[in-house]
């Protein structure tokens, strides 16, 4: 059967890819069945870098087309920060709780109307055999005051979705995953992948 790496240790979200790509003939593996590949330093200025600086690395390792993604939060009044640095925002220990209350300290005081906010999803789709395609997706809400819900992970429960009426924490995950920023990624993905694997089948 024809492989696909997604480069996550995290089976969760390699599920979300699994269908995709067993609809069209592919096996996908994680990164937990390849204990060679390289540890990749994301030293990317945009999501789209640090993912195909992901993608790039692993499909020459391996010899196997490889799908990375970079993915975080970007507030408008904190000039798009957290952004890249979403996972460690408040030190290199990526704890959840630490960087959502770095987020809400620097908006103290910021009106409701100016707390915009979107979480952002660069996908990279590398293989040895031809060019990096790369696709995004996002997902629009506001910074709440405090957290809110306790599903999800992340800055879920400070990130409001004004059509649900709800914060990320507060929705299911099939709810969250019909309308994430990964999902709607994923849709533009779907609209490139044959003709890539055309070209990859032909090689």
């Amino acid at each position: 059967m024809k492989t696909v790496i997604i480069a996550t240790k995290n089976k969760g979200k390699a599920n979300e890819f699994k269908n995709m790509f067993a609809a069209k003939g592919y096996e996908v593996k994680t990164l937990l069945d390849l204990p060679d590949s390289p540890d990749v330093e994301e030293t990317g200025t945009t999501f789209e870098e640090n993912a195909i600086l992901k993608a790039e690395a692993i499909a020459h390792k391996v010899g196997l087309f490889v799908l990375a993604d970079d993915s975080g939060l970007i507030v408008d009044a904190l000039d798009g920060r957290p952004g890249v640095y979403s996972a460690r925002y408040a030190g290199e220990d990526k704890v959840d709780e630490a960087n959502t209350e770095k987020v809400l300290r620097e908006l103290e005081g910021v009106p409701e109307e100016e707390r915009t906010a979107r979480f952002y999803c660069a996908l990279a789709l590398a293989s040895p055999n031809q060019e990096t395609i790369t696709v995004s997706g996002t997902m629009e809400g506001f910074i709440t005051k405090q957290p809110i819900g306790t599903n999800g992970f992340g800055y879920d429960p400070i990130f409001f979705v004004k059509e649900q009426g709800k914060t990320n924490a507060e929705l299911t995950k099939e709810e969250k995953n019909n309308i994430s920023h990964r999902a709607n990624a994923l849709k533009a993905l779907d609209e490139k992948l044959e003709e890539f694997l055309k070209r990859e089948e032909g090689m």
